[in-house]
């Protein structure tokens, strides 16, 4: 019987992206993603909230640059990864179990949902918007790497 691995999760970074390269060369970007929910007790009425906490491992190399390049601490992020669980030995000797949300080569998904820090300030009122567009450089690059990865 086949089954299905997937995570999906909105949520901000908890702290800035690492990244890093494995033997190969390879870009891998890591960093934790705070998923939160909040409800009021019916009993108390008082309301209450419970953050989770994800570990998220990138291999997609095109995911890769847009996490190195635009995601920072506090980010909202939407991504579709697999659940994987691998056990490693701790520097005490003990050996640990992490359970982590991958995304791999062509198989994970990640969207930004908060607007970069780089893009011009909102106008004052209503009458300060001009008619013309323009198109800061991270956007470019966005549009170029997600046109990149369309097959066809």
């Amino acid at each position: 019987m086949t089954g299905v691995n997937k995570a999906i999760l909105i949520g901000h970074l908890g702290r800035n992206p690492d990244i890093r390269h494995n033997r190969a060369g390879d870009q891998i970007a890591t960093f934790s993603l705070a998923t939160s929910e909040s409800w009021r007790d019916k009993a108390t009425g008082e309301r209450k909230d419970r953050t989770e906490w994800h570990n998220v491992v990138v291999f997609d190399e095109n995911i890769c640059k847009v996490v190195e390049q635009y995601l920072k601490k506090g980010s909202l992020v939407y991504l579709e990864g697999k659940i994987r669980t691998r056990e490693y030995d701790g520097k005490d000797g003990i050996k640990r179990r992490a359970t982590e949300i991958v995304l791999e080569r062509f198989r994970g998904e990640l969207q930004m949902l908060t607007s970069q820090s780089n893009r011009p300030p909102p106008a004052e009122d209503a009458d300060a918007y001009g008619t013309t567009s323009t198109r800061t450089e991270a956007d470019k690059s966005i549009s170029e790497a997600i046109n990149d990865e369309i097959p066809f």
